[in-house]
């Protein structure tokens, strides 16, 4: 049995196999070329290559793959083998440098938003070396980014690590003016992740698990979430087995899982790793949710990934723990206790806060989906307007700047920025607060409204992108500045005076903070056609590009593969909707319907009333008639439409017309679930699949 130490990393080309499989001087000309950015040496690529083939086959791998991440929300990979044909019918086991460094798959059949047409079939992968290969289910695996022939971004990775880039050349422009020695700084990023585990067996029986990944019938069971039991309670011996097992799988691949417990709603769990490199994390969040579901099969069960599988219940999301750290160890987001770094987080503070504010739209539209639309602004997520918490004491050192005044705390220490502020600041000096989308939470922000089932990318593009904006435009002002630390004040003041306005400490899941975040003018965006139109207006075109992160063409492309995919999914559950009223809900009601009608005038025929027969009977009737026409408007709805090339006008009417039509159908079938008998109900209830884990 592999101690923790020994388990740990054990299917991972990481640096410490490096350090003693590669030869020192080419693993040094590796680090460098890494630290740099630079495109690698062909006969460095050679040497790697070598050594990562010569690792894999000696764990018995025969296969290696370009890991990569369309834009589909999950990875992609093609698997080619190591051998190569030698004369007489022999082969041998190579791995050239330039099949580690470029890959070749075929891109016709992956969303483009038409970036490429669907006869342009080639598309190439990159090898992205500040995240390692990795051995996953025998097949070497190499984290790659993937562009089209015209060198588009077709993948998720590609903007994320163009972000990075523009992060870290303007933060690093900040940290030159305040003396410091970091050469680099990067966005690290811990993803909590949260999931339902559901048994298998009765999973089978719902064709809305099946097809949709969430329920699109159900009825709340006697029992949900009301006596918060469930929540970090003690963790059944069938899930604990599966999470044994998910944290063994996971720290093979590196995947730092740290922390495990059952969440709020019934059969609903979290698993939380520690922050790391903000692309790393990202490949291990991709890298988790797989195992997660792979795990789940082999304990019997289902892992469900959508934000709400089942109404009445909390749905699930990520919370994306992210923060700016520079190659000297330092942590620009903790407000630390020397004073001299005190103004140095001040000025990063208040980049993310007119980050945030400026750019609220383009956070929103980063976690919109047709999924995440059934979570946000419920009970148990953020609300779709995007805010800040700080906590009292940091809200307070805000208004003291701005209101330029000092701050009055029982320990303050001088800066020279114009006054008395950040005492002595414990991390975790203030109350958590669950409402707020984006909170401060000790040296790092928390944003808490993505979806549970998308890629934590995204969201990651938007926050470093916005962020390296503002210090962009701070850097501008303070370098150009006669008197640094008068100029330094007057900015934070400033900014801080115009964007206040975006922290907001209380409940935001209350109606008069609706009524507060209208009057300051934040935009609540409360479904994804609304989000994502932020994607094409014209100044955050001019933004993405100023930042080569995105063109104006990815930036289309995106948006209309977002409303593409949020049409399709609304429409695979409206006709999985009718199957399953069509085929299932129908027939056994009206048979149940037939039964009491027996029951009717078997009673009648006895020379009694059967008086509560014939009552349920003429409601069973009612409702059944109702289902009927709720059925034939759904079915109308759905045929009269046909997609054309407008993808927003294909979404607007799935959103305006499909889905208030299939929720008519489901508060009917709703309805009858209570009237008709348990055991003549078609498929599980929800009792059935949240109490059978």
């Amino acid at each position: 049995m592999p101690t923790m130490e020994e388990l740990f990393g054990s299917n991972v080309f990481n640096d410490a196999v490096m350090q003693e499989r590669l030869p020192r001087d080419t693993y040094q000309a590796l680090n460098k070329t890494i630290e740099e950015g630079r495109q690698l040496n062909p006969e460095l690529a050679n040497v790697v290559a070598n050594a990562m083939k010569d690792w894999a086959v000696e764990r018995g791998v025969t296969h290696f793959t370009h890991w990569f991440q369309p834009l589909t929300g999950i990875t992609a990979e093609k698997h080619d083998s190591f051998i190569h044909p030698l004369p007489g019918g022999r082969v041998i086991l190579e791995f050239s440098g330039k099949e580690l460094v470029r890959g070749e798959p075929d891109a016709s059949s992956f969303p483009s938003g038409g970036l490429r047409s669907t006869f342009e079939a080639r598309g190439y992968t990159a090898w992205d070396p500040t995240s390692y290969a990795f051995i996953k289910d025998g097949v070497l695996c190499i984290p790659t980014a993937f562009c089209s022939y015209g060198g588009l971004a077709l993948d998720q990775k590609t903007p994320l690590l163009r972000s990075m880039q523009t992060l870290n050349k303007h933060a690093v422009r900040i940290l030159k003016l305040f003396g410091r020695d970091a050469t680099r700084v990067v966005p690290t990023v811990g993803p909590e992740q949260e999931y339902f585990l559901v048994d298998k067996k009765i999973h089978d029986h719902r064709k809305d698990l099946i097809f949709t990944g969430r329920t699109l019938f159900g009825n709340k069971p006697p029992k949900g979430q009301e006596m918060e039991d469930h929540y970090f309670g003690s963790i059944k011996p069938r899930i604990h087995a599966f999470m044994t097992e998910l944290n063994e799988e996971l720290w093979k691949l590196g995947i730092l899982a740290k922390t495990q417990h059952n969440e709020a709603a019934p059969a609903q769990h979290e698993m939380a790793p520690i922050f790391t490199v903000c692309n790393v994390a990202t490949d291990h969040n991709q890298l988790t949710m797989e195992i997660m579901k792979k795990v789940a099969l082999r304990h019997g069960m289902v892992c469900l990934l959508h934000e709400k599988p089942f109404a009445g219940v909390s749905g699930s999301g990520k919370h994306n723990n992210w923060s700016m750290t520079t190659n000297t160890g330092y942590n620009l987001l903790d407000p630390g206790d020397d004073p001299s770094t005190s103004a140095q987080f001040m000025l990063f503070l208040t980049a993310v806060i007119k980050a945030v504010d400026e750019h609220a739209d383009l956070l929103r539209a980063a976690v919109s989906s047709a999924g995440n639309d059934h979570r946000l602004g419920g009970h148990e997520a953020p609300p779709a307007i995007i805010s800040m918490f700080l906590g009292d004491e940091l809200t307070a050192i805000v208004d003291a700047f701005v209101a330029d005044k000092e701050y009055q705390a029982s320990e303050k220490m001088d800066l020279e920025i114009g006054v008395h502020v950040l005492p002595k600041f414990p991390k975790d000096n203030t109350d958590r607060n669950r409402t707020s989308p984006f909170a401060f939470t000790g040296n790092k922000f928390e944003f808490r409204s993505l979806g549970a089932s998308e890629s934590i990318s995204s969201a990651n593009v938007m926050i470093n992108t916005i962020v390296a904006e503002s210090l962009r435009q701070f850097a501008d002002e303070l370098e150009a500045a006669e008197d640094f630390q008068s100029t330094l004040h007057n900015l934070i003041v400033r900014t801080l005076k115009k964007h206040k306005r975006i922290i907001f400490n209380g409940n935001g899941y209350s109606d008069e903070w609706v009524e507060e975040a209208a009057r300051r003018g934040l935009p609540n965006l409360t479904n994804t056609l609304d989000a994502v139109e932020a994607l094409i207006s014209p100044e955050n075109i001019a933004l993405f590009e100023r930042h080569h992160v995105f063109s104006e063409a990815e930036l289309r492309a995106r948006h209309e593969i977002r409303l593409d995919n949020y049409a399709k999914v609304i429409n695979i559950e409206a006709e999985t909707t009718l199957m399953m009223a069509e085929r299932q809900i129908l027939p056994c009601c009206m048979t149940y319907m037939g039964h009491v009608a027996d029951t009717c005038n078997s009673v009648n025929a006895a020379g009694l009333p059967a008086t509560a027969p014939h009552r349920i009977l003429a409601k069973l009737d009612e409702r059944i008639t109702e289902l009927s026409d709720a059925i034939d408007a759904l079915r109308a709805a759905v045929t009269s439409h046909q997609p054309t090339v407008n993808h927003y006008l294909d979404a607007r009417y799935e959103h305006d017309v499909i889905i208030p039509a299939m929720n008519l159908v489901r508060s009917i079938a709703d309805e009858l679930e209570l009237l008709v008998g348990r055991k003549d109900w078609p498929f599980p209830t929800y009792a059935d699949l949240l109490f059978n884990v």
